[in-house]
């Protein structure tokens, strides 16, 4: 599993690469909290573009990290979900706390698109 960081302007991307799963989660999880704890961003977006396939464990691993996102006063968002992995954060209701945004522009401007 790989995963990306860039920090900009105090917004943390996360892109992630690949499928997220039970084994690949523990990575994750450990070195978001991290990013999150040493950088407190005001805002942090899970870009999904490479992401291929997701299960249960990637859902909990979301909403984890919203939940240490906002003690820190931050935000969540998603952007790039496939329609598939879409599907299932409607069912499961993730939708309703962290959003898919589509433009940038919507939390920080044209200087994040060059990142994402």
């Amino acid at each position: 599993m790989d995963v990306k960081y860039d920090r900009l302007n105090g917004i943390l991307i996360v892109d992630i690469i690949e499928e997220i799963d039970h084994h690949s989660t523990v990575k994750i999880r450990t070195r978001i909290d991290y990013e999150i704890e040493k950088n407190m961003p005001k805002i942090t977006i899970f870009n999904f573009r490479n992401v291929t396939f997701m299960d249960s464990a990637g859902i909990g691993m979301l909403i984890g990290r919203y939940k240490l996102a906002s003690c820190f006063g931050g935000k969540l968002y998603m952007t790039n979900v496939k329609s598939n992995i879409k599907k299932i954060f409607e069912m499961t209701g993730v939708l309703k706390i962290v959003p898919i945004i589509e433009n940038l522009e919507e939390v920080g401007g044209k200087e994040i698109e060059q990142c994402i």
